[in-house]
């Protein structure tokens, strides 16, 4: 009989690439994973792996046995969810990746709701970017991801993720207020000249706002870069940039920013998804639940 720890090491090596990868999603050391492998290999009286320069890659054996790893974990995963639903309160663990605007105007409610309806429940929350958390939610490193979807910018799509969306919101343009910078900004056209701050370059946000400069005309001066919104909204307010800012960052808190409709009226789509076999666990559906409410308010 196969060993299924071996089987998830050589799955996580098909999504991970490396051995030290590996090594370090599973809290193995390098040694004890190869080891692992070569045990996997007499055991099937299969190569499973070929040299590739410096690494490896898995044959068309190992890919085989990869998928069954899959559909055992699912299977795996169903149980669990039929397990803890058949006790009379809602209980568990819930692993959930958000992105940064989220995590700032949905998941304080969200968990605060959580703890008080569903005591039995821990859930445990990490910031990650959307793209991250949506191939480590498929990979089982979370079993939920709150992300985002700008215009025109698909978000990655994982086989046996159940995407549903959240809500919506608009996207404008955020100006400095008169007094901290009188530039005189009537549309996006006008920001030609302007400092830019913006996403690091690869993120959808900072894709969507390069192409509507581009749009209007003009390729934006991104003389400032950051992840952080929060960073964003001071560098405006300070008087130092303009930026594209969605609507969900401005929750909670007041602003001297003034925000301007951008034409056509883009907006963002937030969503969670989790893994289909694990759409009956009553935690997570739960946690939705309430996100949806929370959304929704």
């Amino acid at each position: 009989m196969l060993d299924l720890r071996r089987l998830l090491i050589l799955r996580e090596l098909s999504i991970r690439g490396t051995l030290a990868a590996v090594a370090e999603s599973m809290s193995y050391s390098p040694s004890a994973v190869s080891q692992q492998l070569s045990l996997l290999e007499k055991e099937t009286g299969l190569e499973l792996l070929r040299k590739a320069g410096r690494g490896v890659r898995l044959t068309p054996q190992a890919e085989v046995l990869v998928a069954a790893a899959g559909e055992l974990l699912d299977v795996l995963e169903r149980t669990e969810a039929a397990v803890q639903a058949s006790h009379s309160e809602v209980r568990g663990r819930v692993r959930v990746a958000v992105f940064q605007s989220a995590a700032l105007a949905l998941m304080p409610t969200a968990l605060r709701e959580m703890g008080r309806r569903h005591p039995q429940v821990r859930v445990e929350m990490v910031q990650r970017e959307p793209e991250q958390a949506l191939h480590e939610t498929w990979a089982r490193g979370f079993d939920l991801v709150v992300a985002e979807e700008y215009p025109a910018h698909a978000a990655p799509w994982w086989p046996g993720l159940d995407r549903r969306d959240l809500t919506q919101d608009a996207i404008r343009l955020a100006l400095p207020s008169l007094a901290d910078a009188p530039w005189p900004v009537s549309d996006l056209a006008d920001c030609q000249d302007l400092p830019w701050v913006m996403e690091p370059a690869g993120a959808a946000s900072r894709h969507f706002a390069e192409q509507m400069c581009r749009s209007a005309g003009f390729e934006p001066d991104a003389r400032y870069e950051t992840a952080d919104l929060q960073a964003q909204i001071r560098l405006v307010e300070s008087g130092n940039a303009v930026a594209l800012l969605p609507d969900l960052v401005w929750s909670g808190r007041t602003t001297t920013c003034r925000l301007l409709d951008l034409a056509g009226a883009p907006r963002r789509t937030v969503f969670t998804a989790q893994r289909a076999s694990g759409l009956a666990s009553p935690a997570l559906d739960a946690l939705r639940r309430i996100l949806d409410e929370v959304a929704s308010a």
